[in-house]
């Protein structure tokens, strides 16, 4: 016989959580919209931008989304202009997540606004948004945990777990992430310049 447990998952709920869109636009989201934003086989980061829009998301120009991308609830997602969501990219948007004109979102990187607390006998739920400042880059297979800022012009290495906000054109890297080093911006006019 096994000890007892000091979580009971059987009487998890929801509590007072809710999608925020009623159940036939999830319906027709997880069937119609998710596979054909998600697909492989369709490449057009138009038609994933309309697709997204019609689905009550808020997306700036000049967006583009790479093939395998997964939005939980479009309608919980604004994207400033000329941002770049990479292959494989998952928005698990339970609650709200921003991101500003000029982000990169890397291949594989995990937006995560949902979590449990581990102290509830229950697994309660708790979510918190994200917002992504303009500017930012998540490499490759980033994480980034509920409630967390990524402040302008920030980024986050290949492999990084945000679970706490991160300062403005700071390099974080590692599990949990830690500054490694200002990131400095050449001067694009003088590069110019230099090449004439």
């Amino acid at each position: 016989m096994s000890p007892s447990s000091p979580v009971q998952l059987d009487r998890y709920t929801n509590g007072t959580y809710s999608p925020g869109a009623p159940l036939w636009r999830q319906v027709l989201w997880y069937f119609v919209g998710q596979p054909l934003v998600q697909a492989h086989w369709l490449p057009m980061s138009g038609l994933k931008v309309a697709l997204l829009r019609a689905f009550g998301a808020t997306l700036g120009q000049g967006v583009r989304i790479k093939p395998g991308v997964r939005v939980k609830f479009p309608w919980r997602l604004t994207v400033g202009d000329h941002v770049w969501i990479g292959e494989d990219a998952w928005i698990d948007n339970l609650a709200p997540v921003t991101i500003d004109s000029h982000s990169c979102i890397s291949q594989g990187v995990y937006l995560c606004t949902g979590n449990h607390d581990w102290s509830h006998p229950h697994f309660a739920l708790g979510t918190a948004p994200i917002h992504l400042q303009a500017g930012c880059w998540l490499g490759a297979k980033a994480v980034v945990g509920p409630g967390v800022t990524v402040e302008a012009g920030a980024i986050l290495a290949l492999g990084g777990v945000a679970g706490q906000s991160l300062a403005a054109m700071t390099i974080y890297a590692g599990n949990p992430a830690q500054p490694i080093k200002s990131r400095v911006m050449k001067d694009a006019f003088l590069s110019q310049k230099q090449t004439d």
